[in-house]
C-alpha cells in the first residue's frame, strides 16, 4: 500500500467538472467512448440520485465521484453477478480511504451491504448502474457520495434508519474531495484487482473485520416482511446471513435496521 495519498492508480482517467446534472449520468454518457476505467467528480451536482431514484443532497464541499468501466476489458469473464459485488469493493475502498486519512479520529464501520458508517452514523452512499443486460453489461458505473462538509437533515431520512452524519461534524476534521479521491481509487484499484485474480472470497474476510453489528441483533426488512436476528455475516455471493428463530436465513436484498 502506497504512503503517498496523493498517488493516482495508472491506467485511470480522471474527469475533474465544476457541474453537473449526476456524475451517474455522465457516467452513462462517456461510457461508450471510454479507454478504460475513469473517474468523473463533480463540484456541483444538479440532479444527484441515490437508490430507487431518491434524490441524493450535494453541498458543496462533499465528495460526488462515480467510476465507470467496461466489465469486458476491466473484468474479462465477469458474470452480472460478480460484478453486483463490485459494492462491496467499493464500500471496502471507501472505508479504507477515509481510515487513512482521519486516523484515530475516525471510527469507521460497513453496515451491510456496502454503507460506510462513521461513529455510527451514514457518512456516505454508493449505488451501482450498468448498461446493458443478462452477460452483455456493457459498463458498470459505481457512483460514491461521501458526507465531508455536510449531512441531510435526520427528519428527512426514514424513520428507525441510521442518522446521516458528516466527517466535519463527528470529527473536527476538514476534508476536501480532492484530498479524498485519490486514496478512494488506489484503493478501488488494489481491492479490485484482488477480486479478478482471487475471487471474492478474501474481500468477504476483509469485509467481516469492518462489520457494522456482525454478532448482534439486527432487523431486515424485506418489503411488507420484518426479519429479526442475529447477523452472522455474508457469504461468497455476498448475501445475509441472519440467525432467526425459525434458522439460518440468507437474504440477497433488504433493508436493514439496528
Amino acid at each position: 500500500m502506497s504512503t503517498d495519498l496523493t498517488a493516482w492508480p495508472e491506467g485511470v482517467a480522471r474527469h475533474a467538472l465544476a457541474r453537473v446534472d449526476s456524475t451517474m449520468a455522465e457516467a452513462a454518457r462517456l461510457a461508450p467512448h471510454l479507454a478504460g476505467p475513469a473517474w468523473i467528480e463533480a463540484a456541483e451536482q444538479t440532479a444527484a440520485r441515490g437508490r430507487r431514484g431518491r434524490a441524493w443532497r450535494h453541498p458543496p464541499g462533499n465528495l460526488a465521484a462515480t467510476l465507470v468501466f467496461r466489465p469486458a476489458t476491466f473484468h474479462p469473464g465477469a458474470t452480472p453477478a460478480d460484478l453486483a459485488l463490485y459494492s462491496f469493493v467499493a464500500a471496502l475502498a471507501l472505508d479504507e480511504a477515509l481510515a487513512r486519512l482521519l486516523g484515530p479520529a475516525g471510527h469507521l464501520a460497513i453496515k451491510w451491504p456496502n454503507d460506510v458508517l462513521l461513529n455510527g452514523g451514514k457518512v456516505a452512499g454508493i449505488l451501482l448502474e450498468s448498461v446493458g443486460q443478462g452477460p452483455e453489461i456493457a459498463s458498470l458505473a459505481i457512483g460514491i457520495g461521501v458526507n465531508l462538509i455536510a449531512a441531510p437533515p435526520r427528519a428527512e431520512v426514514e424513520e428507525g434508519a441510521v442518522p446521516p452524519v458528516s466527517v466535519a461534524g463527528e470529527t473536527g476534521i476538514t476534508l476536501s474531495p480532492a484530498e479524498v479521491l485519490p486514496p478512494l481509487a488506489m484503493a478501488f484499484d488494489r481491492y479490485a484487482t484482488q477480486f479478478r485474480r482471487y475471487g471474492f472470497a478474501p474481500l468477504r474476510e476483509a469485509w467481516m473485520t469492518r462489520a457494522a453489528r456482525l454478532g448482534e441483533r439486527i432487523v431486515a426488512r424485506i418489503g411488507t416482511e420484518r426479519h429479526e436476528g442475529v447477523l452472522e455475516g455474508i457469504d461468497l455471493t455476498g448475501a445475509m446471513l441472519l440467525r432467526t428463530a425459525e434458522g439460518l436465513r440468507t437474504i440477497a436484498a433488504a433493508d436493514v435496521f439496528f
